[in-house]
């Protein structure tokens, strides 16, 4: 009975150093699942403030850039004010020099305004003259939403991406009379291209047809945004 008493207590002895090492081979996986987890999120993390980080900076590059164009940009704003050529183009006395280019070139199409400044100012008040026919085109994909329209342009590029707008009109008057009306087309402030000219001779007067465009600058807009930077 003495031997099978030794041999129960060695099995005991095995099976309980047995489920010691388990448990230790357990414990320690578990510590190394651990600190495994933990080193690839503290990788992650510190990547992620990288990430931001660089963002900050880029950021604070930025604002520094236009920070120091700010005295440049003011500088030249007090040139144009006292550029004579400006100062005698003014609308209103009161205005500003700079306003004259802002008037030249406006930020918006605005189709409508170009019609009525064409028949209330530059075609207005000539003697002898009758203005026949005046067309503005508004602009497609800004003032005009019409798909037919789109497609009749025939091209992606026009209007939208090109900042003009295209008008004609005839007009019958003397020769004295279309002499005024091109000249007030060249000393336009509104920049003015003539794409296209023709003077018809109609009984004791003349017909003329004007096909040109104008141009106008989408304004540009300066703000502060949010950006969301991902891990």
């Amino acid at each position: 009975m003495q031997p099978k008493d030794a041999a129960i207590r060695k099995r005991t002895q095995i099976a309980s150093a047995n489920r010691t090492m388990f448990i230790w081979v357990a414990g320690v996986s578990v510590v190394v699942g651990v600190a495994l987890v933990s080193s690839i999120f503290l990788i992650q993390k510190l990547s992620f403030n990288e990430k931001i980080l660089a963002e900050k900076d880029k950021t604070v590059s930025t604002l520094t850039k236009n920070n120091n164009n700010v005295s440049e940009l003011e500088a030249q704003v007090r040139i144009l004010d006292n550029n004579q050529a400006l100062i005698d183009s003014k609308a209103k006395p009161d205005d500003q020099a700079v306003q004259v280019i802002l008037d030249a070139l406006p930020s918006d199409a605005n189709f409508t305004a170009l019609g009525a400044s064409l028949q209330d100012k530059l075609l207005a008040n000539i003697p002898g003259l009758t203005i026949e026919s005046l067309q503005v085109d508004p602009v497609i994909g800004v003032e005009s939403l019409s798909a037919d329209a789109v497609v009749q342009s025939g091209s992606s590029k026009n209007s939208a991406s090109q900042p003009q707008i295209t008008f004609r009109f005839t007009v019958n008057g003397s020769e004295t009379a279309l002499k005024e009306v091109l000249t007030r087309l060249e000393r336009s402030i509104r920049a003015i291209d003539v794409t296209s000219l023709r003077i018809e001779s109609q009984g004791a007067g003349r017909l003329l047809t004007v096909q040109a465009r104008a141009f106008y600058e989408p304004a540009r807009t300066v703000e502060l945004r949010d950006k969301v930077v991902k891990p």
